[in-house]
């Protein structure tokens, strides 16, 4: 790409002349190949997230921080269905699929996602599949913005 142009060197008093490569790099397309992979990652970061539509409610909390492991994600939708990701795993399957997938994870965090039309006690009930299935470290994924209990936020 640019290590291959070479100049000449000529001694006296002898007609051959020696090449020799030039050491210099150019950089530039490299510049040009990582800019064009950091504009393509930016823009598809956003669209690789859980797509399963759930209604959430509404905190005050905070975020949590992140990880470096994919953070695992079960899903109660609105219709009582519970989902890994993306994939719909039946009630009686979920502590063995969770098991198996605990074991695989170096990370014992997960985040529970529930609408806020599912009853508490089904909410309840995963929570214990969860621990059950060797996740202890459990989130619950609100939506920002809810209401506060003191006078302040009102």
């Amino acid at each position: 790409m640019g290590a291959g142009v070479v100049q000449k060197e000529g001694r006296r008093g002898r007609g051959r002349s020696r090449t020799r490569p030039m050491a210099e790099i150019n950089v530039t397309p490299f510049v040009d190949v990582m800019l064009v992979l950091l504009i393509i990652f930016m823009v598809a970061a956003p669209l690789l997230t859980v797509g399963v539509p759930v209604e959430l409610p509404k905190t005050a909390a905070g975020a949590l921080p992140a990880d470096q492991e994919e953070p695992l994600t079960v899903t109660v939708t609105a219709g009582g269905e519970i989902q890994i990701q993306t994939t719909a795993v039946a009630r009686d399957q979920l502590i063995g699929r969770l098991r198996g997938i605990a074991a695989e994870r170096s990370s014992d965090r997960v985040f529970l996602r529930a609408d806020g039309a599912v009853p508490y006690a089904q909410v309840m009930e995963v929570m214990g599949a969860l621990n059950a299935g060797g996740f202890a470290n459990i989130g619950l994924v609100t939506d920002i913005g809810g209401p506060t209990l003191d006078d302040e936020g009102q």
